[in-house]
């Protein structure tokens, strides 16, 4: 980790204190909390990196999982952590301020990732895979340089489905994000507790709540990930005749027949067994297999 990183310590003030009778943030604080219950995600003793990009998603993470942590009959810390990727203009010093202001522990993390990227990406390939593989492995060094077991990210329910279509689409893959896995490094978890939260809810909140968003200064943002925008399209396109489309696909996820599927390496002895069963899961499958970068190359 860089020398020139920075580190707060926290403060007793709630930064939660003003939304938490506000009904769309107790309405996100509901979706969050059942999350954490359903999937287990958090456990006493839990020590948890939060990623904050300083986009909209992850500011509205930190201050749930924080009026959570508040209420929680078990105890748990959480560390706010930035990975400064170097594009120019980014402003992590937006983002340090509204972490300091309210009260968060946090680490601020500086990277040549930008002069990585320029320097090792071949002539036509992906800009957002190369960066997400270094920002991933950087955030899972600060968690452990932290002692964090855990690293909370921020996403939610329409990238849970977006990335099962894109997968189906583009890929031929039948998978998506899990709320709950173990991180590539084999030591740190990962966990997502805004799946079952809807993004114009999270929109509404950034908005009413007036959070301080931050640019990526991506020098391909708003054009690299077309495929997704067309997925986000798509699900537009179909709610106006199905309105339940998006959480219809969300339980999809969590409601798999095997038996039904094409797949050999399911157990066996799922026929016959009931219309559910557990999967068999090939040793070589990396323990974090998100969405394949097939898709951006």
């Amino acid at each position: 980790m860089s020398k020139s990183e920075t580190v707060n310590t926290p403060s007793e003030q709630n930064p939660s204190a003003k939304f938490k009778d506000d009904q769309l943030f107790r309405k996100l604080r509901h979706g969050t909390g059942k999350a954490i219950g359903d999937f287990g995600l958090i456990a006493n003793g839990d020590r948890i990196a939060v990623a904050v990009s300083g986009g909209k998603d992850s500011y509205t993470l930190l201050l749930l999982l924080e009026e959570l942590r508040r209420r929680a009959p078990v105890q748990f810390e959480l560390i706010a952590v930035n990975i400064d990727s170097g594009y120019p203009g980014y402003r992590a010093d937006i983002i340090e301020d509204f972490l300091r202001k309210n009260g968060f522990s946090y680490r601020m993390v500086p990277s040549e990732h930008y002069d990585i990227i320029k320097e090792k990406r071949r002539p036509g390939s992906s800009y957002c895979s190369i960066c997400s593989r270094l920002k991933r492995g950087a955030l899972y060094e600060a968690a452990q340089t932290l002692g964090c077991n855990k690293l909370a990210l921020g996403h939610h329910r329409e990238d849970f489905i977006e990335t099962l279509l894109l997968n189906q689409f583009f890929v031929g893959s039948l998978k998506s994000m899990s709320a709950s896995m173990l991180a590539d490094n084999g030591i740190v978890t990962v966990i997502r507790p805004l799946v079952y939260i809807a993004e114009e809810d999270i929109i509404s909140f950034s908005h009413q709540a007036q959070l301080p968003v931050v640019c990526c200064s991506c020098p391909v943002s708003g054009t690299a990930d077309m495929q997704r925008t067309r997925m986000k399209q798509l699900l537009e396109e179909l709610q106006t005749t199905i309105p339940h489309v998006k959480n219809s696909l969300l339980k999809a996820l969590s409601n798999v027949h095997p038996r039904h599927l094409l797949d050999t390496s399911l157990r066996k002895d799922a026929v016959g067994s009931g219309e559910t069963a557990t999967l068999c899961i090939p040793p070589t499958m990396s323990p974090d297999p998100h969405v394949s970068e097939k898709i951006n190359d």
